[in-house]
């Protein structure tokens, strides 16, 4: 590229990337997803480095020499007194490795440099100003040098300090700025959203986006009530004391009193780095917050202050990114699908897009209530997202619209797959077909039946399923029991060996344990953690079949709504034909005991280490006597059980008298017994 077309090339990058800052640090609301927000800022980057440009453009203005945008004029500004830098980031393995050999170059050294690693939050960074442990201050990071006085909104935050725990044996500081990153709970945030589209409110399209307009509100009421955390991770200017280690700092940060992530490790070269990406890769999806990559930091302070930093990001630092969980993309059409209860969802049809390393071509929509909100038109410009196993989803639309004075899609009247009348029920969101002959509704049964969480029949895939439906040769689950050779044999891609292999997944398939085959029945609101509830207290499929409305409602868990569903379930007819027609082709679920004695119901706390058998066993053992485990205690806790060492539950436990048994007393309550050594250990752990 000549050097007069990179320059043009230049000044096209930094304008829209300073419209898109402007977009996500000011407004709030991006267009474009992260990782095509990064490929601008890569493409700029490389430009900028591979030309000669600055004797022809003022480099000061480059996005590449700031950190986000100006701050907005209708907050105060305050100065840091430490430049809060961004990161360089990675984006491979490579990236990582490349990072490590630069920074031994940079120190002349052969020998490898241990590292702390963090998990990187996709929240909002904030500089935290205190003065002989009182909090003075809080601003965003706004463009690096100066930010937005967000003081009275960071007060609101309960997990901030106001003032250092002066009983530490750590010294306090004259003065300290620690940066922090603030950000939402998973679960906080899909409460805080359904409380918006109750109220009429558009809902946020992610936790970062809640949580940096919550941050930017003049009115600081609004902000108490949004559900905002901190984690807490540097530390900026500081004055009193100093650091060994960046790992030290993070300790001394604790015993201060300020929440720092339990995911932060040391690593001592380059390739633990690189295993704790995957790690943290393989949790991302089970944490209580979004995390959008690892952060990778020089250990030793010396170290860092030796590398020093360029003019946006420190050297001895760097964010290794993950595959982006949003793209943006278009939506070419809208299908309507019948599922086996008779609901229509709408799925939006795109132009595929690689999200989170996988490419997407669909994404649900849900129903026409969240299509109303959305305004979801076909040929809009959509933000599209996926975390994990769940389907993908539209979280919004962006950029003009040439349909945005049109009525969104609607779903149609009439039932796509067989044309009944389509209803929908007073309360639900849900548009429905009322025909019980549906065909797409009678295949979706079958498809739900054999399905892993159900009887798991291996060998029997949707294209198998719909063609043999299509034939005529099932109608139902049950017809699966009574399928012959020659029934199968002549399909598409059967044969003699296919059709002989089904026949015995069949066979094999037809002793499942009780809570499979609820599950496999497809009673409506009955999943699979239900389905284990409802074995676990009634023991036999005939004492489900008999419960009463009261009898499920005695079950935690099982509200009225569940438990009319499973009454109106087994009352009627064909359902009842149906198992009955299982029963007589042989198959028979693992059947146990109907739950009852003192266990029934009750909710359990595990803390600390048990000697008769690990957690987990404990935990089967209580769901096999009816009772459930919570991971915390709430009100609804009935006990305690503490082990050797036991955590903070145990005092919270004593607080709110919460009933504590040891391990002596769990046992004997669920007929266990301990040994000698067991119960030596026990009585020396309760002195």
């Amino acid at each position: 590229m000549r050097k007069k077309k990179a320059i043009q090339r230049i000044e096209e990058l930094r304008d829209l990337i300073n419209y898109h800052n402007r977009r996500y640090y000011q407004l709030d609301d991006p267009e474009i997803s992260d990782s095509e927000y990064d490929q601008l800022m890569r493409e700029l980057i490389a430009l900028e480095n591979s030309h000669n440009v600055g004797e022809q453009i003022d480099m000061s203005f480059s996005p590449t020499q700031r950190v986000g945008a100006a701050p907005l004029e209708k907050f105060d500004s305050i100065p840091h007194l430490y430049p809060m830098l961004s990161l360089a980031n990675a984006f491979s393995e490579e990236d990582i490795i490349a990072f490590d050999e630069r920074i031994k170059r940079l120190l002349d050294s052969p020998e490898d440099v241990s590292f702390a690693l963090e998990p990187k939050l996709d929240g909002i960074g904030v500089n935290l100003l205190y003065k002989k442990g009182i909090f003075i201050s809080g601003s965003t990071r706004g463009d690096g040098a100066v930010g937005e006085d967000i003081t009275q909104n960071i007060k609101t935050i309960s997990s901030v300090p106001q003032k250092m725990n002066l009983s530490s044996d750590r010294v306090i500081p004259d003065t300290i700025e620690i940066r922090g990153e603030v950000y939402i709970r998973t679960d906080d945030f899909k409460k805080l959203n359904k409380q918006r589209l109750e109220g009429g409110d558009n809902p946020f399209a992610n936790p970062r986006n809640a949580a940096a307009g919550s941050l930017r509100q003049l009115d600081s009421n609004i902000t108490s009530q949004r559900p905002l955390s901190i984690f807490c991770y540097a530390v900026g200017f500081s004055e009193g004391i100093t650091f060994r280690t960046h790992l030290d700092f993070l300790q001394t940060l604790k015993d201060w009193g300020f929440p720092v992530n339990p995911y932060i490790k040391k690593a001592e070269n380059i390739q633990q780095c690189i295993g704790y990406y995957h790690e943290m890769i393989d949790k991302r999806d089970t944490l209580p917050y979004e995390i959008d990559g690892t952060v990778i930091k020089v250990d030793s302070i010396d170290t860092q202050n030796r590398l020093g930093s360029v003019s946006r990001s420190p050297r001895w630092a760097i964010a290794c990114k993950f595959p982006a969980t949003q793209a943006t993309t278009i939506i070419e059409d809208i299908v309507v699908q019948v599922g086996r209860t008779g609901v229509l969802t709408p799925v939006a049809h795109m132009k595929p897009v690689r999200v989170a390393g996988v490419m997407v071509s669909r994404a649900t929509l849900h129903n026409q209530d969240e299509i109303n909100k959305k305004n979801i038109h076909i040929g809009d410009t959509v933000i599209v997202q996926r975390a994990g196993d769940v389907i993908p989803e539209i979280v919004k639309t962006v950029g003009p619209s040439a349909h945005e004075d049109e009525p969104p899609f609607r779903i149609p009247d009439t039932c796509p797959v067989c044309g009944s009348m389509i209803v929908r029920l007073e309360g639900e969101a849900a548009h429905r077909c009322i025909n019980i002959d549906c065909p797409a509704q009678l295949r979706e049964n079958i498809k739900h039946f054999v399905s892993r969480g159900g009887m798991d029949i291996e060998g029997l895939g949707e294209k198998l399923i719909s063609q043999m439906y299509e034939q005529g040769v099932i109608q139902d689950p049950a017809d699966l029991y009574y399928l012959t050779k020659d029934d199968v044999v002549d399909l598409e891609r059967m044969g003699d060996l296919s059709a002989r292999n089904l026949l015995s997944s069949l066979e094999g398939s037809k002793a499942p344990p009780l809570d499979k085959f609820i599950f496999a029945l497809g009673i409506r609101h009955t999943g699979e953690h239900v389905s284990k509830l409802l074995a676990r207290r009634f023991g036999t499929l005939d004492n489900l079949i008999h419960a009463t409305k009261e009898d499920l409602l005695s079950v935690k868990e099982i509200g009225p709504e569940i438990a009319a569903s499973i009454v109106t379930f087994f009352q009627e007819p064909s359902n009842l034909r149906t198992i009955e027609r299982l029963r007589m082709a042989g198959v028979k679920p693992i059947e146990g005991h109907e739950a009852s004695g003192e266990l029934l119901g009750k909710t359990f706390v595990l803390t600390g280490t048990l000697q008769t058998f690990s957690r987990n066993k404990a935990k089967e053992l209580i769901e096999s006597l009816g009772g459930n485990v919570a991971s915390s205690i709430t009100k609804n806790t009935d006990y305690v059980v503490a082990g050797i060492s036991p955590g903070s539950k145990l005092d919270k436990a004593k607080t709110i008298n919460i009933p504590v048994l040891d391990e002596r007393e769990f046992l004997e309550i669920t007929g266990q017994t301990l040994n000698k050594e067991q119960k030596k250990a026990n009585q020396e752990n309760l002195l």
